[in-house]
């Protein structure tokens, strides 16, 4: 039998995750076998109009880590300041030596065009991670670094909150995953995040936070006439893999358009 793929969610803040791609997750997990590993840039210190940096970073830590724990999955952060995620040297190091830890055979991330800059420029970072993981010249600057990667992993961008880009433009998925048997896992991990739901009712007036979710979560399925779906883009750009690891792994479960 050979060995169970490694795969990594890598996104900007808690809660991103469980929000875009959480039911591809699951289903790699339970029916594929894989090995899952979420890493967020953020610790979400900016989340919250009553608790200061520390303490929301605290509690958003461990609600990322509850919320890994319904996949068995393991859990790391950047530790970058939110809204002040950059594309410089010691980021692009310590997204480096993420990606090096998770070892994955599949990274999923943040559409390249979304609605705010966090979003925009965690692709570009994990883009530059993966690309540079197996360079044995590029080290960093870890107290235990870990070795390079064997090959630079599939790279997949997950949709754009609301599917749409900062123009309001329709992004529209090159594939769609069958989320419909793990929508409540999906939803049990994204409940976690009590917090998130507390920041977006007083900043974005928004309080109806699985409701969204499970509507996106429809709008997607309808492409595909399923009830629930996650849709996905690959990076095909020189040195990636050029099969779809994504869509083999799942089988009938995910369908190009």
């Amino acid at each position: 039998m050979s060995e169970a793929k490694r795969v990594l969610a890598f996104m900007a803040h808690p809660d991103d995750i469980e929000f875009l791609c959480a039911g591809t997750l699951a289903r790699l997990r339970r029916e594929a076998g894989c090995h899952v590993t979420l890493a967020t840039a953020t610790t979400g210190d900016c989340g919250s109009t009553e608790l200061g940096p520390a303490e929301i970073s605290r509690v958003r830590y461990r609600e990322c880590l509850a919320g890994a724990a319904i996949l068995q999955a393991d859990y790391l952060c950047a530790e970058c300041m939110d809204l002040l995620v950059m594309y410089d040297r010691p980021t692009v190091l310590r997204f480096l030596e993420i990606v090096r830890r998770a070892r994955p055979d599949i990274v999923i991330t943040h559409s390249p065009v979304d609605y705010m800059a966090d979003h925009e420029t965690v692709p570009q970072l994990v883009r530059a991670a993966t690309f540079g993981g197996p360079v044995p010249n590029l080290v960093t600057e870890a107290a235990d670094p870990v070795a390079p990667t064997p090959r630079v992993p599939h790279l997949y961008y997950a949709d754009p909150l609301d599917g749409r880009d900062h123009f309001a433009h329709s992004v529209e998925p090159e594939f769609v995953v069958d989320i419909s048997s793990v929508i409540d896992v999906k939803e049990q991990m994204l409940t976690c995040h009590a917090s998130q739901r507390e920041w977006l009712r007083a900043h974005h007036g928004i309080d109806q936070y699985l409701i969204a979710m499970k509507e996106a979560s429809a709008a997607r399925g309808r492409l595909i006439n399923v009830q629930y779906g996650e849709g996905f883009r690959q990076h095909l750009g020189h040195a990636y893999p050029q099969d779809n690891l994504l869509l083999a792994l799942l089988g009938e479960g995910a369908q190009a358009r």
